[in-house]
């Protein structure tokens, strides 16, 4: 990690430099706004008090960067704006170098932190992406048990719940042993998303409803069962292939000409599934699977 040190006392960059080398890091020192612009750090320290010079076109071109502002006292102009700019947080002079790192640090793992959100989203919309729904996530009222044929459906809905509510979301599968610890770690204010109900013994069931009385959740099942809470029924016809997943032959067929009615012609998509034209033609009219013209 390379700190880029933005200050015009030479004594003070020199001595903030010489701590932070003791600690591991790389750094760069400029008392020019001008200057430091042409560099490539991932944390910039800016003083506030360049004569001369202002700190917001560094801090409009770096506002991804970890930006601390140094500073000589507390107003508008030296934290205030700054901190609407984009800066990330500022630290007042004289300060002790231990207070220091602990900003870095803490700045430094929350933007891990959020790069490995912005990764586990891309995962989650590329793997939920090709499900298709008609549901509307936002009418979705909780708590509720989703009772359903294909659990991804209920994982794209309660995703798209969660980010529209805006609340934290966390999701258990009540097939593993430690479902219990896992419940009772959960924040009160988190929304508890519960997989794999019908894995559950029915006196594990009952268990289950007692501790989720102080919780607000959506519990998903793919078999029919009985709760004291509100229960929803969502199915859908456009099953995509899991390979963890034994389809029977009329639920891959309908698979198939779903996901290749429009990309292949019927020639030759009857051909790979081993039927004739008229044999594709019975399966679409049984299962209402026509071309959309």
């Amino acid at each position: 990690m390379k700190i880029i040190i933005v200050e015009n006392e030479l004594y003070l960059a020199q001595s903030i430099a010489a701590k932070l080398g003791e600690n591991g890091f790389d750094t760069e020192i400029y008392s020019s706004i001008k200057e430091a612009m042409q560099s490539e750090g991932d944390v910039y320290l800016l003083s506030t008090n360049l004569p001369g010079q202002s700190v917001t076109p560094l801090i409009t071109q770096f506002r991804d960067k970890i930006i601390i502002l140094m500073v000589n006292y507390i107003n508008n102009d030296t934290v205030g704006e700054p901190l609407k700019l984009g800066a990330k947080d500022y630290i007042v002079k004289p300060f002790m170098i231990e207070e220091l790192l602990r900003k870095i640090e803490h700045y430094r793992e929350y933007q891990d932190l959020k790069k490995e959100v912005q990764l586990y989203k891309s995962y989650i919309d590329n793997f939920l992406g090709e499900i298709e729904t008609d549901f509307d996530a936002s009418t979705l009222n909780t708590p509720v048990v989703i009772h359903t044929n294909y659990p991804r459906l209920i994982d794209k809905i309660v995703f798209a719940y969660a980010e529209t509510i805006d609340k934290p979301l966390r999701m258990i599968r009540l097939s593993q042993e430690e479902w219990k610890e896992k419940i009772a770690a959960v924040h009160p204010r988190a929304l508890l998303y519960l997989t794999d109900a019908h894995a559950l013994k029915q006196n594990d069931l009952d268990t289950l409803c007692d501790i989720l009385k102080e919780y607000d959740f959506i519990l998903s099942t793919t078999n029919t069962i009985e709760t004291p809470f509100p229960t929803l029924t969502l199915t859908t016809e456009s099953k995509l292939y899991d390979q963890n997943e034994i389809l029977t032959i009329d639920d891959y067929v309908k698979y198939i000409v779903n996901n290749f009615q429009y990309k292949l012609p019927d020639t030759e998509l009857s051909k790979k599934l081993g039927i004739s034209r008229k044999s594709l033609w019975e399966k679409r009219k049984k299962f209402g699977l026509f071309k959309k013209k």
